[in-house]
């Protein structure tokens, strides 16, 4: 019934036991096997109606996960899912620590479209997330009223490094006044994080007409910086506030909260 995504296969393997002692389902120090184990492609952990899988790092490896598990779903007779995306970014105009959930994912040319080659042709892919998904997660955070969430545009970068304007490339060739320029453009395009995963996301569930949403956490505030400043403690506590909203979510469907 819940599918939720994430890079990290520790990361998603923490959320799955997270999930289960949610849901009354196992208790502190069980273990959770993988699923996939042996594939080397993704790991994939399930409990009660959540299922959690990581998915690498990048667009191409996120989508042949996802063209993969929705032929799964699709042979398990699953219907009625929800498919979400948890993770960490980088925020624009947002404190640290702040979670955002994806109104819309724009590429690096702020249109809401995944651009694909395929057969030699150019083809527009749409981008389209659930909107009243989206406003129920909000709800879910100011009724849990731990930290800041906003709802907002998810720019999606096709690498981790230039695509993204950091200035700790192998090779910088990128200037420090272009940077500058380019960034506050966001503030007036309403995206407020990025990330360099949300376009093939949203795109392939959106495909197959599964509700979808992305939850990340902002590590730093981009117009102050690249480089993250936060303390290991307090970075592990902002990786876990999209678990804590995407839970409470599922909590809060399945009617235990």
């Amino acid at each position: 019934q819940f599918v939720c995504v994430g890079g990290s296969p520790s990361r998603m393997k923490a959320f799955i036991a997270y999930i289960a002692e949610e849901l009354g389902l196992g208790s502190p120090g069980c273990d959770y096997p993988n699923i996939c184990a042996g594939t080397d492609r993704y790991a994939m952990y399930k409990v009660g109606p959540v299922l959690s899988v990581s998915h690498g790092m990048g667009i191409p490896s996120i989508s042949i996960m996802l063209h993969e598990l929705i032929k799964l779903l699709y042979h398990a007779k699953c219907s009625d899912i929800t498919i979400i995306r948890i993770g960490t970014s980088g925020g624009i105009g947002l404190e640290p620590g702040s979670v955002v959930i994806t109104r819309q994912s724009v590429d690096a040319t702020f249109k809401p479209q995944l651009e694909q080659v395929v057969l030699g042709k150019t083809v527009i892919r749409s981008t389209n997330l659930d909107e009243q998904l989206a406003k129920e997660l909000m709800q879910c955070s100011k009724e849990i009223g731990q930290f800041n969430t906003v709802i907002g545009n998810t720019m999606c970068t096709l690498d981790f490094y230039e695509g993204k304007a950091a200035l700790y490339l192998a090779v910088c060739c990128i200037k420090l006044l272009i940077l500058w320029r380019f960034l506050p453009t966001f503030n007036k395009s309403s995206e407020v994080n990025i990330v360099y995963y949300t376009l093939s996301c949203t795109f392939h569930v959106y495909l197959s007409q599964n509700l979808s949403a992305v939850v990340c956490v902002t590590l730093l505030n981009r117009l102050e910086g690249d480089q993250i400043s936060s303390p290991h403690d307090v970075l592990v506590e902002y990786q876990q506030r999209p678990q804590k909203l995407v839970g409470y979510f599922i909590k809060k469907s399945l009617g235990k909260v």
